[in-house]
């Protein structure tokens, strides 16, 4: 029988909670494992459907030929952005129009509408994984001789993972996760009573979201060549850019073929 949460669960997974109910639905999934196991299911399959369906853009005149569209079937009306909340529109389109105005409402709201971030939602997924599972760490040590060199055979980058104890950022592992498509490296600190999970993974010149909150979680992006690092945690943005200036000034990462 499903969890009387799965619907929280869906809307957490989403980024569509904000920070008090993704507090509730993180403690939750602390105790449900039917919860959590459906979590997984979810990244999952969107880990699937990423990889195997290819997504189009619409070009710009496909978009100006369907605003022009809506625009007729309107009345001429100014052209409105549509919005799960903007249904009063779409009623007012099929009495007017019927199948061909549902058709162009459709295909407004699907290809006008930007994508959700999906790579946000992938890494705050990941690195609440990682708190409510077995999964934090994979190689257990304070020591960069020992976590860089594990990277090597388990991930397609081998990121700095130096020891910043003495700025109150200690190294205590890493582990080897899947994040855009690619076998990242995860190089985990803990900053007083919070956790830091740093992602690298190689995105060639793809461009990187910016600096954002997902949950409740800060999430801080940057490049070193063809390398994408994304630092995650609850803990205050001022302290996550202090470690990331700090892993920055440390190093370039390694990539292997």
């Amino acid at each position: 029988m499903s969890c009387n949460e799965a619907l929280r669960v869906h809307a957490y997974f989403d980024g569509e909670l904000d920070a008090g109910a993704a507090a509730e639905a993180e403690r939750h999934l602390e105790n449900c494992p039917d919860c959590v196991a459906l979590l997984r299911d979810l990244e999952a399959t969107r880990a699937t459907l990423r990889e195997s369906v290819p997504y189009h853009r619409a070009s710009p005149e496909l978009r100006e030929r369907i605003a022009d569209a809506l625009e007729d079937e309107d009345g001429g009306a100014p052209r409105r952005r549509m919005t799960w909340t903007g249904m009063s529109f779409l009623t007012g389109a099929v009495s007017g129009g019927g199948v061909t105005a549902l058709a162009a409402v459709l295909a407004f709201f699907l290809l006008l509408q930007p994508p959700p971030d999906l790579l946000v939602a992938d890494l705050t997924n990941a690195h609440l994984r990682s708190l409510i599972s077995d999964h934090a760490i994979d190689v257990v040590s304070s020591d960069r001789h020992t976590v860089k060199p594990w990277f090597a055979g388990h991930t397609d980058v081998s990121p700095p993972a130096v020891n910043f104890a003495s700025q109150g950022y200690s190294l205590v592992g890493g582990r080897a996760d899947y994040i855009d498509g690619h076998r990242a490296a995860v190089v985990v600190y803990r900053h007083g009573k919070h956790v830091i999970n740093v992602f690298a993974w190689i995105a060639g010149n793809e461009r990187l979201p910016a600096t954002t909150v997902r949950n409740g979680y800060h999430l801080v992006f940057w490049k070193s060549g063809n390398i994408a690092f994304c630092a995650v945690s609850d803990t205050g943005l001022d302290e996550i850019m202090t470690l990331t200036d700090l892993i920055q000034k440390a190093g370039a990462p390694v990539t292997r073929e």
